[in-house]
């Protein structure tokens, strides 16, 4: 299968756009004081693990995206 130099380039920015958007939301999450991801004695609560799910599949997913759009990339340049 051969990408076209544009969709190459969306994956690659897809995948890094991924990876930025969720490391934010885990350190957001992480730190959060509102009560939805640690309960009063500071344990994880349900909403946590879900997020935290969540986060870690879409950094696996984004960095599959991203890999296909760099080799993508690094194939049209050859």
């Amino acid at each position: 299968m051969k990408l076209s130099r544009r969709a190459s380039w969306f994956l690659l920015a897809f995948g890094a756009w991924s990876w930025v958007i969720w490391v934010t939301f885990a350190k957001n999450l992480w730190k959060d004081g509102s009560g939805l991801a640690f309960d009063d004695a500071g344990n994880p609560t349900a909403y946590f693990w879900v997020h935290l799910a969540l986060a870690v599949t879409s950094f696996i997913l984004g960095t599959a995206v991203g890999m296909i759009g760099f080799r993508g990339v690094r194939a049209g340049k050859k």
